[in-house]
């Protein structure tokens, strides 16, 4: 399938023309009003993302990406922790393409076999994600198979943009008031990005990023993107070295700052949506509520908060 030429950066109009276009194969994931008590006088949202088809929001740039680009025979590659192999996996097998995705010895053998599920090959491409995504990008320029980068080209990012357009109609359609202020958790910033690009000035966007896996917080602090180094439990999710530089591009001045959370609270907001929601996330998509049950991010009186929940790729053995 052929488009007209995609624009650099994405901007409103072309998250809706990505909602339009994955239609039929995104979920519209539903909304949450969390109990009074998580955070006493503010009002909580989540957007149950992790329901998507692969399990996290990817899905919605991953398809985006192949409903817009022409897909020559060799298929598409991908690099990936786990999750956007897995939703690159199930857009190519829903729409008939080969895929290869590479993947790091980090990832959850729970990720790695979702892609495999989805009729994808997976590779080990090395011990971090840097060192696979330098995998699939030899394969790629050997191969001519088309690149499908997990956050840093305008496709992914108003894929993952759709989010926030369908949040916000949700919202209305329910009956909610708009929200004031959005968490988002960060590992290369695609989904941030999208986000940040709906809602720039209209809604307030705070990053969250683990204390050990820093590269948006990093590349703010420095004025551009920016090598960090990646020890974190959510590593296989927001485990990324550096942020896109397309990626900076949008977040400099349409996010209001990132949120770091430790791991002990990133473990902790895991296990709570367990306990007290019977949501089984992963620990990347804990990442923004930790934000909030640890206190990282206060938010005033009355605020009213959404927490994107992005991710559910867990092995259910690791909350009991």
């Amino acid at each position: 399938m052929t488009t007209s030429p995609t624009p650099t950066l994405p901007t409103p109009d072309a998250i809706s023309a990505a909602h339009d276009r994955i239609a039929g194969y995104a979920r519209r994931t539903p909304l949450l009003q969390a109990d009074a008590d998580l955070v006493p006088g503010v009002p909580v949202t989540f957007k149950l993302e992790f329901l998507q088809q692969s399990g996290s929001f990817k899905g919605r740039g991953a398809f985006n990406n192949l409903l817009s680009r022409e897909v020559p025979a060799a298929g598409v590659a991908a690099a990936s922790g786990g999750n956007h192999g897995a939703a690159v996996a199930l857009a190519a097998g829903r729409l008939g393409h080969r895929a290869r995705i590479f993947v790091p010895e980090i990832s959850s053998p729970v990720k790695i076999a979702a892609i495999r599920s989805h009729g994808a090959e997976a590779v080990v491409g090395g011990a971090r994600y840097a060192e696979a995504q330098a995998a699939c990008d030899r394969y790629a320029a050997e191969s001519g198979a088309m690149l499908v980068h997990p956050y840093d080209t305008a496709p992914t990012m108003a894929g993952a943009g759709t989010v926030a357009k369908e949040w916000e109609e949700d919202q209305a359609r329910m009956g909610l008031p708009a929200l004031d202020t959005v968490l988002v958790a960060v590992g290369g910033g695609g989904l941030i990005s999208g986000v940040a690009t709906w809602w720039a000035g209209r809604v307030k966007v705070v990053g969250v990023e683990p204390e050990g896996s820093r590269c948006l917080h990093a590349a703010l602090a420095a004025g551009e993107p920016v090598d960090v180094p990646v020890e974190s439990i959510a590593a296989d999710s927001l485990g990324a070295r550096r942020v896109g530089s397309l990626v900076f591009d949008v977040v400099k001045d349409k996010v209001s700052g990132v949120t770091l959370v430790g791991d002990d609270a990133i473990r902790e907001a895991q296990l709570r949506l367990w306990r007290q929601w019977r949501i089984a996330s992963e620990p990347g998509g804990a990442a923004a509520l930790a934000a909030l049950t640890s206190g990282a991010y206060k938010p005033a009186r009355g605020e009213r908060v959404g927490v994107l929940l992005c991710g559910g790729n867990v092995d259910p053995a690791s909350l009991a």
